[in-house]
């Protein structure tokens, strides 16, 4: 029922997403285990202390924030049970760990920006969805740094849970969560979580390896079916080009969407004033990206998603006739 209950997840993601007064209520998923995260490296990331020691206290706060939330999760689906009413119960919980519509919503309003208050409305608007810096981003710059997260926040926050929740029910989806979490705040290569965020960045890495690769193949279909797209480009792109990504799984798709998109994406970027050399993906394509360019990849993402999200009804229609 596992994969009943990632499909029916995402139908209710889509119908209601996660209500804006729930977060100020109760908070959300995430916020919880953000939480979770900032105490353990409080409590075990100590400058004193060496290197060696700090990458074994990062492993130990690594089993604990994945641990104990999807020990959590466990019990909370193994009390509802299996029943039509569980599945149901369960598919409402999990669809907070999906971010279709808001991850639409923070892309298309850097369009919006670029459309109606120029270049700095463009950059406050990426500055929400990317960790470079914005002022040193021109439009297309801008419009890039747009595309590039709506491609891995595809992967990191739509299909990669969805796997692991097809797989491991809402302990699985939680799990993934949590890890993937941790890589976001402590998984950095600077002086305080190199060492202590050395698991977590590396556990985060294998754990999205086949959500990644699903995602460009998505992406791939998904171009043959939108006008000016081109699934035969972006799929001689990802094999070109996808593993000389600076990330095992960044590339997949985002080279995915630079070669349906015919842009040249990725390469160097600037975060804190460092300047990050990295691989374009879709070399010899376009980097004058605009923000018609970005309603574009949104069309793509929103097909790719549909196709997803069929596939699991599909799955999930098979199982339930074998039965």
């Amino acid at each position: 029922m596992f994969v009943l209950t990632a499909f029916l997840s995402f139908l209710v993601e889509l119908a209601i997403g996660y209500p804006d007064r729930l977060v100020r209520a109760i908070g959300h998923p995430v916020i919880w285990i953000g939480n979770l995260i900032s105490f353990l490296d409080r409590k075990l990331n100590r400058a004193a202390a060496s290197d060696s020691f700090r990458r074994f206290s990062g492993c130990i706060a690594l089993v604990v924030l994945v641990g104990v939330p999807a020990g959590l999760a466990y019990g909370i689906q193994t009390a509802l049970g299996a029943g039509l009413f569980g599945i149901l119960m369960t598919a409402i919980l999990a669809s907070s760990l999906l971010a279709q519509r808001s991850l639409a919503s923070h892309v298309s309003a850097v369009a919006d920006a670029l459309d109606q208050g120029g270049l700095a409305a463009g950059r406050t608007a990426v500055s929400r969805i990317v960790g470079r810096d914005p002022e040193r981003l021109d439009q297309a710059g801008v419009s890039r740094a747009a595309i590039e997260s709506l491609a891995e926040n595809f992967s990191d926050g739509i299909v990669a849970p969805a796997f692991w929740l097809a797989l491991g029910g809402l302990a699985g989806g939680v799990g993934y969560k949590a890890a993937n979490t941790a890589d976001s705040m402590i998984g950095h290569r600077t002086p305080r979580h190199e060492a202590f965020g050395w698991a977590a960045a590396r556990f985060d890495d294998l754990i999205n390896l086949p959500a990644s690769r699903l995602t460009a193949l998505l992406v791939i279909v998904a171009a043959f079916f939108i006008p000016g797209a081109n699934g035969a480009s972006a799929w001689r792109t990802v094999w070109r080009d996808a593993k000389k990504h600076r990330s095992p799984n960044a590339g997949w798709p985002e080279a995915a969407m630079a070669g349906a998109l015919g842009l040249a994406l990725a390469g160097p970027r600037v975060y804190g004033g460092v300047t990050v050399e990295d691989a374009t993906m879709g070399e010899g394509g376009r980097r004058e990206a605009n923000a018609l360019d970005i309603r574009k990849a949104l069309k793509l993402y929103w097909a790719a998603d549909l196709i997803l999200i069929t596939l699991f009804g599909a799955i999930s229609l098979a199982i339930l006739l074998a039965r």
